[in-house]
């Protein structure tokens, strides 16, 4: 079974860029919307080696995103925010950006041009509320919307990025070019006609005689008719080794590898 590859690249580099994602919106947490963008976000970092080591869901409340954002930018190198940055009165995260930063929010000369040329071209009247979008904090970084025009904006080590899919999709790829590369996390993968109870004894023993190798265990088919082992690591030595050791351990308690 061959090691599966995100993308060639040298191991040996450096220790692996790290993120958070913080995912704004009352209806996020109300079920009204389902999310896309962790999912969207998660596989393209992992492409580029960045470790992504934690996720949240917040609603649109100023204490709850200032202290989040301020927790998760100390402890990652990337933060990605999404949602928040529309022209209604729910939309506060670049206020809330610029409060976690101790700095001042306004209209951003550049980003007021492109939204009036943007209107101009529509027939769209510019109003206060629309204007909010030009907002950024000082010190803060455009980041180009190729969709709708209205930007995100970087500052520090904190991308802030719109809700809607489409266009969050469209500022994350980029800026994600800029972004430091790390480790590529292979994977490997084997299925077996165990059930995990059968297996969680001896494969939580193996994972302490792999401590560079993530393993788990994933139940797939119709009433869980197979279980699929995985191991994932950066470092394709120990991974080929995994591989060949969860073999063994289906075999050992009475199990067969399937195809």
């Amino acid at each position: 079974m061959p090691i599966e590859k995100d993308l060639t690249h040298d191991h040996n580099k450096r220790a692996s860029p790290t993120a958070a994602v913080l995912l704004i919106g009352n209806e996020l947490l109300s079920g009204r919307t389902q999310d896309t963008n962790l999912a969207f976000m998660a596989k393209a970092l992992s492409a580029r080696g960045i470790r992504l080591n934690q996720a949240r869901i917040i609603p649109d409340d100023e204490t709850v995103i200032v202290d989040t954002l301020n927790s998760l930018r100390a402890s990652s190198t990337y933060v990605f925010t999404t949602g928040g940055i529309g022209p209604t009165h729910d939309d506060i995260t670049a206020d809330c950006v610029a409060k976690a930063f101790q700095v001042a929010i306004d209209i951003h000369p550049e980003a007021q041009s492109r939204l009036l040329s943007y209107w101009s071209q529509r027939g769209i009247e510019p109003n206060e509320d629309r204007l909010r979008m030009a907002r950024i904090p000082h010190g803060g970084e455009l980041i180009d919307n190729p969709v709708s025009v209205a930007p995100g904006f970087r500052i520090d080590n904190v991308f802030v990025l719109a809700g809607v899919p489409r266009i969050m999709q469209a500022m994350f790829n980029s800026v994600l070019p800029d972004l430091q590369c790390g480790p590529i996390i292979d994977s490997v993968s084997i299925k077996c006609n165990l059930g995990e109870g059968t297996i969680a004894a001896p494969l939580r023993a193996l994972q302490s005689s792999f401590p560079d190798v993530d393993l788990g265990s994933y139940p797939g088919g119709v009433e869980n008719a197979f279980l699929t082992l995985v191991a994932r690591s950066d470092n394709e030595e120990k991974l080929s080794e995994a591989q060949q050791a969860l073999c063994k351990l289906v075999e050992s308690v009475g199990g067969k590898v399937l195809d």
